[in-house]
């Protein structure tokens, strides 16, 4: 056999170490033993944790602290998001809902035959109560726009409002509601739009955060006269004040601001950067094989982990040319693929080795290219 395993693979390797520390089960520090999770990739700050050792509130990139087998309470201020939801490294808005939760660990299947998570995450994407719940979070995010590997970022002070408006609502806050229900504007606005409203994301001292005019006071106010010399700059004429309410009233939000298509973006990008990290801790003990045509022996390839032993809960292989290399057997316990050439000299084959670590419902794939020389 001559191996042609790239050294080059190893760089990604080794950079895949820093990603693969957001990834891991984390670690103790300041001698506690208890270790980090966080909520989404890039984080969701500003959200009320609780387990049944730890309560606190999510720092600046998500980061929560936990004790492995443990269940999450969250809330942004006083309104619930989730309970009962097992700790994890990396949490996010899919396993908020038991019935999501339980969905994740059926797997979808790919056109090459292998099981594939990312199937089954897109099709939840669909979920009402999920979607519904995103876009509230998105909207309470200070700066609103979110660019990729950028996190939410919920601040005190929006807390606090949120808090305010919530008590003043005449029915909760319900994330189950039909679409149309839960983002209803105009005359009766549904109550999440009633909260995000009444919430000014601007500091306080900003006109922006002060009462709109009202239409007696605008109706009050003196015309402004056309000659700039008779104008008083200590008087708020009519048209000032028009203006004054239309900027007031153009800075509140609302959902329209975190549509449908915004919270599946932004849940579809952070639940990629899930899968890339974990694909980045494993890899094959060679990426590229070559044997002559009349070595029929069988071969073995190996998963492998960065910084410790791969331990696996599921593992299938195929072959994307069985007339060249054929898929003997394979074991999720031993880590490994057995497979053997059965072509003609110039003949190759990809082979796809498919996993899914025993911690995760996610599954890797990893490619092992065999050439039959």
């Amino acid at each position: 056999m001559r191996s042609a395993h790239f050294k080059s693979a190893l760089l990604p390797l080794v950079s895949a170490l820093f990603l693969a520390g957001c990834l891991d089960s984390g670690g103790g520090s300041g001698g506690d033993d208890s270790q980090t999770g966080q909520i989404m990739p890039a984080g969701i700050a500003g959200l009320s944790y609780a387990t049944a050792s730890r309560n606190g509130t999510t720092d600046s990139e998500g980061r929560y602290r936990y004790y492995p087998g443990e269940t999450l309470t969250l809330k942004v201020g006083d309104l619930q998001l989730a309970e009962g939801v097992p700790v994890r490294p990396v949490v996010t808005p899919l396993e908020f809902f038991p019935d999501l939760r339980a969905a994740l660990q059926i797997a979808g299947t790919t056109d090459e035959g292998l099981q594939s998570h990312r199937i089954t995450e897109q099709q939840l994407l669909l979920d009402v109560p999920l979607i519904n719940l995103t876009r509230f979070l998105l909207a309470l995010n200070w700066t609103l726009n979110i660019s990729d590997g950028t996190g939410i970022d919920i601040r005190t002070r929006v807390i606090e409002q949120l808090n305010v408006a919530l008590a003043e609502l005449d029915e909760p806050i319900d994330f189950t509601l039909p679409q149309d229900e839960f983002e209803a504007a105009g005359n009766t606005p549904s109550p999440a739009n009633q909260v995000l409203s009444r919430i000014c994301f601007y500091p306080a001292d900003s006109e922006l955060c002060e009462p709109a005019p009202t239409d007696d006071e605008i109706a009050a106010a003196p015309e402004r006269p056309e000659d700039e010399d008779e104008r008083d700059e200590d008087v708020e004429y009519r048209e000032d004040l028009e203006n004054k309410r239309d900027r007031i009233q153009n800075a509140t939000r609302s959902l329209e601001d975190a549509d449908v298509d915004d919270a599946r973006n932004y849940l579809s990008r952070e639940l990629d950067a899930i899968t890339t990290g974990l694909s980045n801790r494993y890899y094959l003990n060679d990426d590229v094989v070559a044997f002559p045509a009349t070595d029929t022996a069988i071969k073995t390839v190996s998963v492998r982990k960065i910084a410790g032993q791969p331990q696996l809960g599921e593992i299938e292989a195929v072959s994307t040319r069985e007339q060249d290399v054929v898929v003997h057997s394979f074991g999720w316990q031993s880590a490994s693929v057995d497979y053997f050439v059965a072509g003609e000299s110039g003949g190759e084959s990809e082979l796809l080795v498919n996993f899914r670590p025993d911690d995760t419902y996610r599954w890797v794939k990893k490619q092992l290219r065999v050439i039959i020389e």
